[in-house]
């Protein structure tokens, strides 16, 4: 099987890069070769920039795919140029789009593929919505052959789970409190992009996926309190949280604040039934505990890695001085 990765070096893609070669596929990556991280051995490498029509189209002159993914499209524009670009060029698309379009808040649990696509908070999510309802559309009136894949929060071990990374963690062994939204009683699913490839690289291909929309998540649910406390003890302390409503770091944060109110503020669980059923292997395994470990691990080995966010710091303070 021949694929093609526009990216392929990311957090997630990186996993599932190496996972499609050690399955023995014909690995192709598209990008400007400018991530920290290297591309797998074994994938051949095609410079060029997806958002320069001309120069990917003459990277991809007489090149034919049996699944083509795009890890960075995020506007209706970049998959409009996509369809147009791959357009006879493959038998399968797939879009990363998000576990953010589905509605917020829930009206009820678990979310499955069906639940409504509906977040008014975050323009993120607002863009992915519209990028799938355009690719539905390039279905019906041309056959475009598409499937779509909604990833939620998704880690590996250079990605803190917590608002603002390493900040957090830095205040935590400084003995200083970190700022929880809410009352860090929400629950949240956090997936190792490890057990998420295996999920995603067995759609690739796979002629049954096309048409379809799946999300990939871990089966286990944690509360914002437990990721905190989990992060805290593989950072060698226990953690003091200071619960703060989302909608007053909005107040003072908007960008924080989007993502508290279009995401991480509610409850989700996630039922994996569909992408069980299709990719029967799909079994997530890595519980956050380890994964925690694996993160702490990765910045205490450099510690250049130990970067601080100074203007968040002190919005911490700020908030805790009036919440705390």
């Amino acid at each position: 099987m021949k694929v093609l990765f526009i990216g392929g070096t990311g957090v997630i893609s990186s996993a599932c890069s190496e996972l499609a070669l050690a399955r023995g596929i014909e690995l192709y990556l598209l990008n400007r070769g400018e991530s920290a991280r290297p591309a797998p051995s074994g994938a051949r490498i095609l410079r060029a920039d997806i958002r320069d029509a001309a120069g990917a189209a003459a990277a991809l002159d007489g090149q034919r795919f049996d699944a083509v993914v795009d890890w960075i499209a995020f506007t209706p524009d970049q998959v409009a140029a996509d369809i147009a670009l791959f357009r006879g060029r493959t038998g399968q698309y797939i879009f990363i789009s998000s576990a953010t379009v589905y509605e917020k808040p829930p009206s009820r649990l678990p979310i499955v593929e069906d639940t409504p696509l509906n977040n008014p908070f975050w323009t993120y999510a607002a863009n992915k919505i519209a990028c799938e309802a355009l690719l539905q559309e390039a279905a019906r009136t041309e056959g475009f052959p598409s499937t779509i894949v909604r990833p939620s929060h998704t880690y590996d071990r250079t990605k803190l789970p917590v608002t603002g990374g390493y900040t957090s963690v830095a205040r935590m062994r400084q003995g200083k409190p970190v700022v929880v939204q809410g009352d860090g009683t929400s629950t949240w699913v956090l997936t190792h992009h490890r057990d998420f490839a295996v999920g995603f690289v067995g759609l690739l291909g796979n002629a049954a996926a096309i048409g379809e929309a799946f999300h990939i998540t871990s089966d286990e649910l944690l509360t914002w309190n437990q990721i905190y406390t989990l992060v805290g003890r593989a950072a060698g302390v226990e953690p003091r949280l200071v619960h703060v409503p989302s909608d007053v770091i909005a107040r003072h944060d908007p960008e924080w604040g989007a993502a508290l109110l279009g995401d991480k503020a509610h409850s989700v669980v996630f039922d994996n039934r569909k992408i069980k059923r299709f990719v029967p292997d799909f079994a997530p395994a890595i519980p956050f505990s380890r994964g925690a470990e694996e993160i702490m691990a990765w910045y205490d080995a450099d510690a250049t890695r130990q970067r601080t966010d100074a203007k968040l710091d002190a919005l911490m303070d700020e908030l805790i001085a009036r919440w705390g």
